[in-house]
């Protein structure tokens, strides 16, 4: 563990308190797993290079000019800033290596390889850290040496063509590809604690991510459907290509409610509670998900009109009395004012450098146990102390922020 070594125990009481992990990463995918972790309680020293560093920093200034990116996926981090294009920066991280548990990266094609961070130089130099490597689309393929982001990625696995609309496809809103795969490098990270703490392996693995391996995962429905029927499903908007009735239609007032059935006995209720609708509900060509399927159209139209004439309360206790999942059609400035946010607590304050903002708690929910919520740092903020740690007096720090080996003192 990271506090046998050196570092100082950190203040989180966390289940991964005294975890120690050091982050080489941009954008999304490694900061999405990296705060993940520090949200369970890890200490997370962020190595940003001195001339700009995450250049996620800079793609917006919309929160108190910070950009929005960066102030999501960044919060309870250290920033450290290291010239690793120099010996004394490589030397650097090296000393903060061999005192982390943890190392995460997600860097271009062949970065690791120049930093002399390949799996073979890491096992050799620190035998029990454990390296996690994010990447665009795995090693040893045709496109290994090409750069992702999470739009080509996305294009590429076929998710956009599975959203949106016939002739219209479209991304997922979120960046799904860098958060699905930040999350799979977080969870193997916790596996491999879990087995180091059971005492099994004797040396750490190296485990890599792809961007590309995971949004495959997550067609794996339309994946297995193509490949046992022949048929590319087409995307439907808001609705689900694999069950019917399902999706969203206009109510009287302007609104916009999302109704879904997922079995025979939901879709009775739907037609003989909702819609006051025998004839529906005993039709044959609707008796089974496959048959609603085959015959969409028709359902949207009949749900559609029956929306059309009522307001969203309406049709929203209409359904709840009946037992028939619905939702709200919301825009994110409605999402923010959320009473099902508001009412569990799920906002709180953290600080970043340019004064505190709201920010949601991790999904996890564990009882006892409060999220650290730490601070989003300036551009090297912990550099000076992070050092110091390593044994680095004043003198020897300004050595090496006069040879531009660390960056400017943060102020």
């Amino acid at each position: 563990m990271a506090q046998q070594v050196g570092f100082p125990q950190p203040r989180s009481d966390g289940p991964l308190a005294g975890i120690t992990v050091v982050a080489l990463e941009q954008a999304v995918s490694a900061p999405m797993c990296t705060r993940t972790l520090a949200d369970f309680g890890a200490r997370v020293i962020k190595v940003e290079n001195p001339r700009g560093g995450d250049f996620a920093r800079d793609y917006d200034d919309v929160v108190n000019g910070l950009a929005a990116h960066f102030v999501w996926v960044n919060r309870g981090k250290e920033s450290v800033t290291l010239d690793l294009k120099s010996h004394a920066g490589i030397d650097l991280l090296h000393r903060l290596l061999g005192r982390a548990d943890v190392l995460v990266s997600n860097l271009a094609p062949g970065a690791v390889t120049r930093l002399a961070l390949s799996r073979a130089d890491l096992a050799e130099r620190h035998p029990d850290l454990i390296a996690v490597d994010i990447d665009g689309f795995g090693a040893g393929g045709p496109l290994s040496h090409k750069r992702a982001y999470d739009l080509l990625v996305q294009a590429e696995s076929g998710v956009c063509s599975v959203t949106g609309h016939p002739g219209a496809p479209a991304k997922p809103g979120p960046p799904v590809a860098d958060v699905t795969s930040g999350l799979y490098a977080a969870l193997s990270i916790l596996a491999l604690l879990c087995g180091r703490a059971r005492g099994r392996g004797d040396r750490a693995p190296a485990v890599s991510v792809s961007l590309f391996d995971s949004m495959a995962e997550m067609m794996g429905y339309h994946l297995t459907y193509a490949r046992h029927s022949g048929i590319d499903q087409q995307p439907l908007g808001m609705s689900s290509p694999a069950v019917a009735p399902y999706g969203a239609y206009a109510t009287v007032d302007g609104q916009t409610v999302v109704l879904g059935t997922t079995n025979d006995r939901e879709w009775q209720r739907l037609a003989r509670d909702i819609l006051q609708r025998d004839d529906l509900a005993d039709d044959a060509r609707f008796r089974t998900n496959s048959d609603r399927v085959q015959n969409r159209d028709v359902l949207d139209a009949e749900i559609g009109a029956w929306c059309a004439r009522h307001d969203l309360e309406h049709v929203q206790k209409t359904a709840d009395a009946a037992g028939i999942g619905n939702a709200r059609y919301n825009v994110p400035s409605e999402v923010l004012a959320h009473p099902q946010l508001a009412g569990r607590e799920r906002w709180r304050r953290i600080d970043t450098p340019n004064g505190p903002i709201p920010a949601l708690l991790p999904p996890p929910v564990i009882e006892g146990f409060d999220p650290p919520m730490g601070a989003v740092p300036g551009l090297g903020e912990h550099t000076d102390h992070v050092l110091t740690e390593l044994g680095l007096g004043p003198d020897a720090i300004g050595a090496l922020r006069d040879r531009g080996a660390i960056g400017p003192a943060y102020r």
